[in-house]
């Protein structure tokens, strides 16, 4: 029997799926208030970030991995214009169901589908970017998803990885207490949800680190990857160009 991480925890690597459909079906209502108030709004400057550098072009071709409530799906959308596409896609369906209706809601209806980052039901050399915002670390294989997303990419494609990391070390207290100590707290108040708050707070130290994930990514194919800091390291956006 093979095990994986769920946040501290050792599990069967089949259940860990399971397990995290059930935090994200938990917190799905409540996802953009409590991704607001956990991160003082500044989630709303790391995805404008992840956009800039996105670079993309009218016409471009963008998978959205792990795309929730549709954030960046939104703002991908209004780059490509009506030559491009943006295929909005998650593993959750609940997670899905809010984005789509909240894309619907902004006038804008996009290609939806549920699937697993690790078998992407897309042909090869598809893609001109990919992009996967906190999604990957509660991946149960990495390096498999990885590797997926860099086969439906074009040569020369690129991958967005926005991610929680490794935080700057005079940082660390504090985050930690702010981690265990407040957000159990706050997803209890707000969302009626201590423990998927304890899972995120968890998940985010068992998550590679930004010379680890880059390492990784070189090892799935991609040729070149660099990554960018944010606020203190608390989040890194990774980004891969795929030989």
């Amino acid at each position: 029997m093979s095990t994986t991480h769920f946040g501290f925890q050792s599990v069967d690597e089949s259940d860990k799926a399971r397990r995290v459909r059930g935090v994200f079906d938990s917190v799905a209502p409540k996802y953009d208030l409590m991704n607001d108030l956990m991160s003082g709004g500044l989630h709303r400057a790391w995805k404008a970030y992840t956009v800039m550098v996105a670079n993309l072009r009218e016409g471009d071709q963008v998978l959205d991995i792990a795309g929730g409530t549709g954030d960046l799906a939104l703002a991908f959308s209004k780059k490509v214009g009506a030559t491009g596409r943006v295929v909005h896609t998650d593993i959750n369906e609940a997670m899905l169901r809010t984005g789509r209706d909240r894309l619907i809601n902004a006038g804008v209806v996009l290609p939806t589908a549920v699937c697993d980052a690790e078998h992407l039901p897309f042909p090869d050399n598809h893609f001109d970017l990919v992009s996967v915002a906190f999604g990957l670390r509660n991946m149960t294989h990495k390096d498999a998803a990885l590797a997926e997303m860099c086969r439906v990419l074009k040569p020369r494609g690129r991958l967005l990885v926005l991610e929680f990391s490794k935080v700057a070390k005079p940082l660390s207290k504090a985050y930690d207490w702010y981690s265990f100590k407040v957000l159990p707290r706050l997803g209890s108040m707000v969302a009626g949800d201590a423990a998927s708050y304890q899972y995120l707070a968890e998940s985010i130290r068992m998550h590679p680190g930004q010379e680890e994930l880059k390492s990784l990514m070189k090892q799935s194919g991609f040729g070149h990857v660099d990554y960018h800091n944010m606020t203190g390291g608390v989040v890194a956006l990774h980004v891969g160009i795929k030989c």
